[in-house]
């Protein structure tokens, strides 16, 4: 069943804020209240069903932002802030092969941008038979008591969530990846080398489904809490100015890559400002000394947050590149 996000009670968008242009590293500025409900509705992907994470208060403890009893805020153009429920957005295709990827927009942590990434990569999937769902994560700043691990928490119960509940959308859960672009690209990163570990106490049968994703794809993401690299808002949201030797290795993607990463696919442009080209370098070379299935690709521009690409540019390519990739790894074969 199909359900309108900004009708459900308890629910979902009070269709706030504006997005800052293009930028994964500035969050929106809410727009007053009134006018926004005014808007119609037609903000990206708002008939998608929706999927709550948890059955009860998300794990960690922590408030969460003042979201006036909405799931979240979104922008008029599809940026999401105040994520108060967790939850997954679901686009089923008109003819599913049987493969699923979970996909977490980016927004540097600050807010995710659901219609620049999520929606316009979740419709390109759909098309090659697909089942997409977009991630709506915790935002770490937002007053939970996980910080950081929040979102992390987040992707490890949807990986979860996506398997049990594979037979009512059609998916093999052993056909299950993932998609992230920049700091989204961060957490499914961090998503895919940390399935050793369990970020939360098991809360129902769910739980106990894998939580490693069959392949991962990383887009122009966020990998490394380095000097000289992690001039990131992702840096600053997840670990402050200084970074502790820990905090390095617990969120530096590459440092923790080892023979159970599975294949993974990046993608970057050498003049992005934000998450610079060394990010993607520094994970391919850690996924070919691990001998983990990888590949990249770098474009000469681009910059940063180009969603799909703009037609006609070279980074539009990616998203034909990163089918044929699936391709291989079986999830257009069925």
């Amino acid at each position: 069943m199909h359900l309108d996000r900004r009708l459900l009670l308890a629910g979902l968008s009070t269709l706030l804020g504006l997005r800052a242009a293009k930028s994964q590293e500035k969050p929106p500025e809410p727009a007053p209240h009134e006018a926004i409900r005014a808007l119609p509705r037609s903000l990206p992907g708002a008939d998608l069903q929706v999927i709550d994470l948890w059955p009860g208060e998300p794990p960690g403890g922590g408030s969460g932002p003042d979201s006036d009893g909405y799931r979240y805020v979104e922008g008029v153009l599809g940026d999401v802030t105040r994520v108060q429920k967790p939850c997954l957005l679901a686009m089923r295709p008109a003819n599913p092969n049987g493969a699923a990827i979970i996909v977490a927009a980016g927004g540097g942590y600050q807010f995710i941008a659901l219609g620049n990434e999520g929606v316009p990569v979740g419709r390109v999937l759909n098309a090659a038979g697909i089942t997409v769902f977009l991630l709506v994560y915790r935002l770490p700043a937002e007053g939970w008591g996980a910080g950081p691990d929040a979102p992390r928490q987040d992707a490890q119960r949807a990986l979860r969530l996506v398997r049990a509940r594979g037979a009512e959308y059609g998916v093999d859960p052993a056909r299950v990846g993932v998609l992230g672009f920049s700091a989204g690209g961060h957490l499914m990163g961090e998503t895919a080398v940390g399935t050793a570990n369990d970020l939360y106490a098991l809360v129902d049968e769910a739980d106990a489904q894998p939580v490693r994703p069959v392949l991962a794809g990383l887009i122009y993401p966020v990998i490394t809490m380095r000097k000289p690299f992690d001039r990131t808002a992702t840096r600053r949201i997840l670990v402050g100015d200084e970074v502790t030797p820990f905090e390095m290795k617990t969120y530096s993607v590459d440092l923790q890559v080892g023979p159970e990463t599975p294949p993974t696919f990046l993608v970057q442009a050498i003049d992005d400002p934000v998450a610079v080209a060394d990010h993607p370098l520094l994970m391919f070379t850690a996924l070919r000394k691990a001998r983990v299935p990888a590949e990249l690709h770098l474009f000469e521009r681009g910059g940063h947050g180009f969603g799909l690409g703009a037609p006609g540019t070279p980074a539009a390519a990616w998203p034909g590149l990163f089918l044929a990739w699936i391709r291989l790894h079986g999830f257009l074969n069925r």
